[in-house]
């Protein structure tokens, strides 16, 4: 038990470290806009193209994510550590979490795709954008390759048949 809770505790306080640098990002992107403002109105001057504003909706939701990322982690770095957490709360609360986590990083690549094509000056190209969206999600597609098999280890012990199966004995 010492040791699952030294891995939690290891893997929430990397991912709130993540969780928190995305937060200080996004938040800065918010109001550093790309283009940057114009200087009588105070307006973003890229505000009226498509891609800006996808840039502001991406900024908006990868930072919400991010933020309920390190809440939920920060939730497990503060439990209790009792034996019943180890069954469903503290799996869960790191499903949770990285599932956030997850979904506030690509949020934060499509707000860093529209903001480069944006910067480019390809606002009506498409295909920039596309090419843009795809070399950004690499970073992703890592971070599901290195912790998918974790996320589907978690929910099978959490919920599968094991927990629900009357014959086996509890291991307390």
């Amino acid at each position: 038990m010492k040791d699952a809770e030294d891995s939690i505790k290891g893997i929430a306080t990397s991912c709130t470290v993540v969780g928190a640098l995305i937060v200080t990002i996004m938040f800065a992107a918010a109001f550093c806009v790309p283009g940057g403002s114009d200087s009588n109105t105070g307006l973003p001057i890229f505000m009226d193209k498509k891609l800006f504003k996808i840039f502001i909706v991406a900024d908006g939701i990868s930072l919400v994510f991010s933020t309920t990322s390190v809440i939920i982690f920060l939730g497990i770095l503060t439990s209790r550590y009792a034996e019943d957490d180890f069954l469903t709360s503290l799996p869960t609360k790191m499903m949770i979490g990285l599932s956030t986590l997850f979904f506030s990083i690509s949020t934060m690549m499509i707000a860093f795709s529209s903001a480069l094509t944006v910067m480019i000056g390809d606002n009506g190209n498409s295909k920039t954008f596309i090419q843009n969206l795809l070399l950004a999600f690499l970073p992703i597609t890592s971070f599901i390759w290195m912790q998918f098999s974790f996320i589907v280890e978690i929910f099978i012990s959490t919920y599968g048949p094991g927990i629900f199966d009357k014959k086996i004995k509890p291991w307390r």
